[in-house]
C-alpha cells in the first residue's frame, strides 16, 4: 500500500530524512520509533503531503503521489488523513461539528450518516452536541479518531497522538487505536518515541536515528535479532547491555574463548546476567539502584565502569557490593562502528 524509495528531505542542506526505502503491504500498521530528532514527524508529513521530498519517491495504493521536486500531489488528492499530535479541533464548533466540517468542504452526500457512524464508533455518539471545553482530553482524542473515520480513508496517519495523555488514559487509547485499525482494514503509519506504542500497534517497525533507517522489522526481530548497538539499547524492557569487548576479553580484561578476538560490545539482556557467585566468570557490581518489577526486582549496577541492569528475584538479598556472573555467550556482537558481525 505505501512504497518509499530513496526519500530524502534536507533543510538548509541538513537532511532531516536520509535515504529511506521501505514497503508497507495493505492493511499493514507502520511504526516510526525513534527518538526526538530522528526524522519520523518529517516523514509523516512527507507521506500527509504537507512537506515535499527534496528527492525519492512515494507510492500509496499502487499510485505515485511525489517524487522528488517534479510532482506532489495536495493532501486531499492522496486518500490519507493525518491526526496531530495537538488533534487540531475547531474549538468553537461541537463534536459533531468538528467531524462534520471536512465532509461539508468535500460536499460529501452522505455526511450526516457518515458523523453519526464514526462517533458511534468510537463511542461518543452522546457528546455530540457538546463543545469541546465541555470533554476531557481523552474524549477529544476521540474526537480526532472519529474525523478521520468519518473520511474514511486507506491511510491513516498518526504524529504522536497519545503524548498529551495520562498513563491510564494512554493505555486504553492504544487498544481504541488497534481496534480501529482492524475494523476500518486501513494502512497505519504511527510516529511515536515510545516503544511500549511501537510493540502493542505495529505488524511493521522503523527504528530511525539521525534521519535513516537502523532496522525495518516486526516487532519480536528488534528484541530477538537488533542489526545495530543503537537499536539494542533504543528498544526493549529494560534496553539490552552493551558490555565492551577488546580482543576476546569481558570488559577489556576478562579473557574468553567463546568471544570474537574483536573490539566491540557483546550484548547481554538482563536476565542474561546472573547474581551469584564467586567464580570464574562473576565480577563485583556496585549497586545503584532497584525498581520492583513484575513481582521481581529491576537492578541498575556500575560493572568496571559500564552502568548495566539485571533482574533480581525476590529471594537474593541485595547489598552495596553484590556478584554478577556473565552468561557463557553472548546473545549478539556489534563492532566498534555499532554494526552487528554475523
Amino acid at each position: 500500500m505505501i512504497r518509499l524509495a530513496n526519500m530524502t528531505k534536507r533543510f538548509s542542506g541538513h537532511a532531516a530524512v536520509d535515504d529511506v526505502s521501505l514497503t508497507v503491504p495493505e492493511g499493514g500498521f507502520l511504526v516510526l520509533l525513534g527518538p526526538s530528532g530522528c526524522g519520523k514527524s518529517t516523514m509523516l508529513r512527507m507521506l500527509a503531503g504537507l512537506d515535499q521530498p527534496s528527492s525519492g519517491r512515494i507510492e500509496m495504493g499502487g499510485r505515485l503521489v511525489a517524487d522528488g521536486s517534479a510532482l506532489s500531489l495536495p493532501p486531499e488528492r492522496r486518500n490519507a488523513w493525518l491526526v496531530f499530535q495537538s488533534y487540531a479541533l475547531w474549538p468553537h464548533m461541537t463534536v459533531a461539528g468538528n467531524v462534520d466540517w471536512p465532509l461539508k468542504v468535500a460536499r460529501h452526500p452522505d455526511r450526516a450518516a457518515r458523523v453519526e457512524e464514526a462517533l458511534a464508533m468510537m463511542g461518543i455518539a452522546d457528546l455530540a452536541g457538546r463543545t469541546l471545553s465541555e470533554i476531557s482530553g481523552g474524549q477529544q482524542q476521540r474526537v480526532a479518531l472519529a474525523r478521520m473515520i468519518a473520511q474514511r480513508p486507506k491511510v491513516m496517519l498518526f504524529d504522536e497522538p497519545l503524548s498529551n495523555l495520562d498513563a491510564t488514559l494512554r493505555v486504553e487509547m492504544r487498544h481504541e487505536i488497534a481496534r480501529l485499525h482492524k475494523a476500518t482494514g486501513a494502512t497505519a503509519v504511527y510516529v511515536t518515541h515510545d516503544q511500549i506504542e511501537a510493540m502493542t500497534l505495529a505488524t511493521h517497525v522503523a527504528v530511525l536515528n539521525k534521519g535513516r533507517v537502523e532496522q525495518f522489522a516486526p516487532p519480536q526481530a528488534l528484541l530477538d535479532s537488533p542489526a545495530s548497538a543503537f537499536v539494542a539499547r533504543f528498544v526493549g524492557t529494560p534496553p539490552a547491555n552493551l558490555i565492551p569487548i577488546r580482543a576476546g576479553a569481558w570488559f577489556r580484561r576478562l579473557p574468553d574463548p567463546q568471544l570474537p578476538q574483536i573490539d566491540g560490545h557483546a550484548m547481554l539482556r538482563a536476565e542474561d546476567l546472573a547474581l551469584k557467585g564467586p567464580g570464574p566468570r562473576a565480577l563485583k557490581a556496585q549497586l545503584m539502584g532497584s525498581i520492583p518489577m513484575m513481582g521481581q526486582r529491576l537492578l541498575t549496577l556500575q560493572v568496571e565502569g559500564t552502568r548495566v541492569t539485571a533482574i533480581a528475584p525476590p529471594a537474593v538479598p541485595l547489598t552495596e557490593t553484590m556478584l554478577v556472573t556473565l552468561p557463557d555467550t553472548a546473545s549478539v556482537i556489534f563492532d566498534t562502528e555499532g554494526y552487528r558481525l554475523p
